[in-house]
């Protein structure tokens, strides 16, 4: 059987001889793949070694359908996504339900064998199916989908408000997407690169900016871009009395220059958002298969797995618009 395994940073090829580990309940063929530039951190040994175990087999966003299965909710054939953490249940934050904080870090496609591969094996509590009508490219952005979920639960948005979203990539789209789900006043995205307007336009984006125009104060503020500039355009961005969310990752040890006083005088609350909680995970499969929400239009390129370096390299050097990039994992099966 085939996995797509980062051997050692920077060391990446299609096993032909993989086993996946006995360490799960339910059999899963994964059929799409999600790729995205944490899977670029980890070929380059850019995450922090406490979350990523080499060699790994790539693949934390996805979606496939059951090859094996005792239990009748989840037969053989069903359609179905799956939870990439896996918490203890057991600690602390497992107890609060803080499961993206679990004290013993567990993840597929970091610390345990990922989904671009033939076969997963998958405990069943983590596994949840999927009705008729969501497309497959939809349930292969839950995991994505879901991190934004979580963060925006927190934030706590009111309709009406007006939301800036600091970043043009799969995250980014995917926040002005679910920010809808609360009717923002307007949604302006600042990116860095004019071919993603269309798209941003198509997720509800009002104002598409990637120039040094002035972009004026919002309430709500989404920080999508994971880079240092994208920060401090972000604390810059918000009004009295708003919020900033942090969801991108900079790099190890990055810092960005405070003006504490903007903070404080302008009662401003600014947080981090890592992962996704079971509950995120669960709200975010629940809106799918009640029809509200579609995420399909997002996916912009889809690749067969024995072309795997052309969909890496797409993703590190876009040419053109570009949204999620997918493997299809049925193709050279």
């Amino acid at each position: 059987m085939r996995a797509l395994t980062v051997v050692e940073p920077a060391l990446v090829r299609m096993e032909s001889d993989y086993t996946p580990a006995d360490d799960g309940d339910i059999l899963v063929t994964p059929t799409l793949v999600g790729l995205c530039g944490t899977d670029l951190d980890i070929i380059d040994g850019r995450i922090d070694p406490a979350f990523v175990r080499y060699p790994v087999v790539l693949g934390h966003e996805w979606t496939g359908v059951v090859a094996q299965s005792d239990d009748p909710a989840l037969p053989a054939g069903a359609r179905v996504v799956v939870e990439g953490i896996v918490p203890c249940g057991q600690c602390r934050e497992c107890a609060r339900g803080a499961t993206n904080r679990c004290l013993t870090y567990d993840e597929f496609g970091f610390t345990r064998a990922g989904a671009a591969a033939d076969l997963v094996r998958a405990p069943g509590r983590l596994v949840h199916p999927l009705a008729a009508g969501v497309s497959e490219e939809s349930a292969a952005l839950v995991e994505p989908a879901a991190v934004v979920l979580r963060a925006l639960q927190r934030a706590q948005p009111e309709p009406g408000e007006t939301v800036l979203v600091v970043g043009d990539g799969t995250v980014a789209l995917l926040v002005a997407r679910l920010i809808q789900l609360w009717s923002p006043a307007s949604v302006t995205m600042l990116g860095r690169r004019p071919t993603q307007a269309r798209l941003a336009a198509a997720v509800g984006v009002s104002r598409f900016v990637t120039g040094s125009e002035p972009l004026g104060r919002h309430a709500l503020v989404v920080e999508a871009a994971g880079a240092a500039e994208a920060v401090t355009a972000a604390l810059a961005g918000v009004e009295r009395g708003g919020r900033v969310v942090l969801l991108g990752f900079p790099g190890a040890d990055v810092g960005v220059p405070v003006v504490v006083d903007d903070l404080v005088n302008g009662d401003v609350r600014v947080e981090g958002s890592f992962s996704y909680s079971r509950t995120a995970w669960a709200d975010l499969v629940a809106l799918l298969n009640a029809g509200r929400l579609d995420l399909a239009d997002l996916v912009t390129h889809r690749f067969g797995a024995d072309r795997w370096s052309d969909a890496l390299e797409e993703l590190r050097r876009p040419q053109g618009e570009r949204g999620k990039v997918l493997l299809d994992m049925r193709e050279g099966r």
